[in-house]
């Protein structure tokens, strides 16, 4: 054959096996892996480890979803916020001494306190008199009718009571409450003055006087912080006159809950010179018996003037002559006396810590207690009792 035409014959496969690309559709690039779907819902995950049969559900989100009825009783907890309790059977009892003329007697012992709980004597597990204790204090402010003639003096007093208990420290909080014809928690808890102070600047009053609920809910219904009720202690101040026409609670159950929470209450007195409030011992049992007092600045106005009403003059039989601004500065000098009474009280007390000795210190609903000083002419002020943890 000849070998021109085995050459040509050949020549065609020679080529196709040199380049298979000739001849052929272009390649198509490999298909993309396989992805997850982007929804949440069906996306795989790995399945968490298996929990035991006892573990309780999760606990509900801070978000509640918009659908989420609201919360009609403002003494209920809200999402999120737990009610105070104290967990621990130690005992914490903040003390107050001052002497015949109402000085503060700073300078004692550990050796120079005896507690009594029923009757026993208990060993004192934990002493303090250090200045600047942590505290979170709760600013109730009387938002009722009653409070119209002083208003702005009372809005000033809750003002620098905020600003002298909360300086911006980490160690000091509190948290605003007003009560008119209901409670209402205005800023829950907070190291910042500025909320607190904000929002007592835009209060009006009006109303009726909800305090037993106000109380009810500063114990049951706020921010918690680390620590409590030991560091930082619990001090409610109350600014108003002690009456109460509208709260679903009462005067026992409002106390009963600061005693089992071991809240210590005082109280900033707005009855004026030459007035009575029907509340007023409601304010004196809330105080003593949690280891607080009862501070009167509007009463003592007209102390420091001779012959009240005995000076005539062209405007009237007045104490403060007309005009001169007598009158105002003597009111805003009370108050900030009675409030650096109390802050100043709230903050250098001596604290005891004990756990109760008595073995059958459950077996009792409420439990007396009685703290002694080993001084002559010193008045001890402490709360009264405590319930047991397991009631």
């Amino acid at each position: 054959m000849n070998l021109r035409l085995v050459a040509y014959l050949l020549l065609p496969g020679l080529l196709m096996v040199a380049l298979p690309g000739i001849g052929q559709s272009p390649a198509q690039p490999a298909p993309p892996a396989a992805t997850a779907p982007v929804h949440a819902a069906t996306a795989p995950v790995a399945a968490p480890p298996s929990a035991p049969a006892n573990t309780p559900p999760p606990s509900t989100p801070p978000n509640t979803p918009p659908n989420t009825p609201p919360n009609d009783d403002p003494l209920r907890a809200e999402p999120g916020v737990s009610a105070i309790r104290v967990e621990v059977n130690e005992v914490i009892v903040p003390v107050t001494v001052t002497d015949d003329k109402g000085r503060f007697v700073s300078n004692l012992e550990k050796r120079d306190f005896e507690i009594l709980d029923e009757g026993k004597p208990q060993n004192i597990r934990f002493f303090s008199r250090e200045r600047s204790q942590p505290v979170v204090a709760g600013v109730l402010i009387d938002l009722s009718n009653s409070s119209r003639t002083q208003w702005k003096n009372f809005q000033t007093a809750a003002t620098e009571m905020v600003l002298t208990l909360l300086p911006g420290k980490e160690k000091f909080s509190g948290y605003l409450i007003g009560f008119g014809n209901k409670a209402e928690l205005m800023v829950n808890t907070t190291s910042d003055p500025e909320p607190m102070v904000n929002k007592i600047r835009d209060l009006k009053p009006g109303g009726g006087s909800a305090l037993f609920d106000a109380i009810y809910m500063a114990c049951t219904n706020r921010a918690l912080l680390p620590g409590e009720p030991f560091e930082p202690r619990r001090v409610l101040i109350v600014i108003g006159d002690g009456n109460d026409n509208a709260s679903k609670k009462t005067l026992a159950e409002a106390l009963e809950v600061a005693q089992r929470n071991l809240v210590t209450i005082y109280g900033i007195s707005t009855v004026s010179y030459g007035f009575t409030s029907e509340g007023s011992d409601n304010l004196i049992k809330l105080a003593e018996e949690t280891g607080g007092r009862v501070e009167y600045p509007l009463q003592g106005v007209y102390k420091d003037v001779n012959g009240f009403m005995s000076t005539p003059s062209d405007e009237g039989n007045l104490a403060f002559k007309a005009g001169t601004g007598g009158f105002a500065s003597a009111v805003a000098s009370s108050l900030f006396r009675s409030i650096a009474n109390v802050a100043g009280e709230i903050t250098t007390q001596y604290i005891i810590r004990y756990t109760p000795r008595d073995d059958e210190a459950s077996a009792k609903v409420f439990r007396s207690l009685v703290v002694k000083v080993a001084l002559p002419d010193v008045k001890v002020r402490a709360r009264k009792g405590y319930y047991p943890v397991s009631h």
